[in-house]
């Protein structure tokens, strides 16, 4: 089989958003998140109420790239071995083999991540920034691709545990998953009305539509997207700004501008282009930014939030032209 031109795959890539359709109504934003994602071997963090389909969205995007997708379940008992594997006696050998966890595939879909304690969720972060696993001393290495796509509840829902900012800052987006608008919701109502059952993605007519190949392509069509010296300024300047707003504690880190450079290349060449502009700067840094961010208490407590204070930037700052 030939491999895939840049073309081609922006192309095989765009087809996923049709493909995820037949499934999820109404999340565009989210879809083109987990494509970004991938594209700059990142992790995602989709948050909503339950029963907005933050779930069926990735196993619909592994069933449409054909990626081997594992799921586990965040619940206040589960233990870090749970998630990376563990030493198992064999009495037929007398010795220690290693068991893989579910952590150990292409899609780690990491459900209500933040109802599991602290000590829980720190296992993953060797695996989400090193992309290994070390246990016994042994790193072993995760599968290409690899990407967590993990969901949680707002954190003002009851038994659950906020995500430590080390933990946070490993995700390259958080995506929010909105309540659907009327129409579709009637279009949700109407699918399952006519038989659609989200257990059974196949008879819903998903399929393939796009390969690892493709997304290998797409990677290296990426990291040649031209980013100019003024771009590159106004990206340190919108992160620089967070760290001096009165509203924050906590401003975006250098991890956070470089990951707002990483968002914007990605967005700028699945839109067509081979350069990036502002508008792709402006596009991504919600996504990008609002988990790297800590309010103060007062501002918290005035209605302010990571959003309206990332805004507040980008409308003041000069543009480049």
């Amino acid at each position: 089989m030939s491999t895939p031109t840049a073309d081609s795959a922006r192309t095989s890539l765009e087809d996923l958003r049709t493909e995820i359709a037949k499934a999820v109504v109404g999340q565009d934003p989210a879809v083109t998140g987990l494509v970004v994602a991938l594209l700059c071997r990142g992790h995602v963090l989709l948050e909503g109420a339950p029963g907005v389909a933050k779930t069926l969205l990735v196993r619909a995007l592994s069933a449409a790239l054909e990626l081997d997708t594992k799921r586990v379940q965040f619940t206040p008992d589960l233990m870090p071995s749970d998630i990376t594997g563990s030493l198992v006696y064999d009495s037929r050998s007398a010795e220690f083999s290693f068991q893989p966890g579910p952590v150990f595939t292409n899609l780690l879909l990491a459900d209500e991540i933040n109802r599991t304690p602290p000590k829980t969720q720190a296992s993953l972060l060797e695996a989400m920034e090193e992309r290994q696993v070390t246990v016994d001393g042994t790193a072993r290495p995760l599968p290409e691709p690899f990407l967590v796509a993990a969901t949680q509840n707002p954190v003002e829902y009851e038994g659950t545990y906020p995500l430590p900012e080390a933990q946070l800052d490993r995700f390259l987006l958080k995506l929010t998953v909105p309540l659907p608008a009327r129409q579709d919701e009637i279009d949700i109502l109407t699918r399952h009305a006519s038989g659609f059952s989200p257990r059974d993605l196949g008879a819903a007519g998903l399929r393939p539509v796009a390969s690892t190949a493709d997304l290998d392509a797409a990677r290296d069509a990426v990291a040649k997207t031209a980013v100019s010296p003024e771009v590159t300024g106004y990206i340190v300047d919108i992160c620089r700004a967070t760290r001096d707003s009165p509203s924050l504690s906590l401003g975006v880190s250098p991890r956070g501008a470089t990951a707002l450079l990483s968002t914007s290349r990605a967005w700028a060449w699945l839109t067509g282009r081979d350069y990036v502009t502002p508008d792709d700067v402006k596009a991504l840094a919600l996504p990008t930014l609002r988990h790297r961010v800590q309010l103060r208490p007062e501002a918290e407590m005035e209605g302010v939030t990571a959003d309206s204070v990332i805004n507040a930037v980008l409308a003041h700052l000069p543009v480049p032209r």
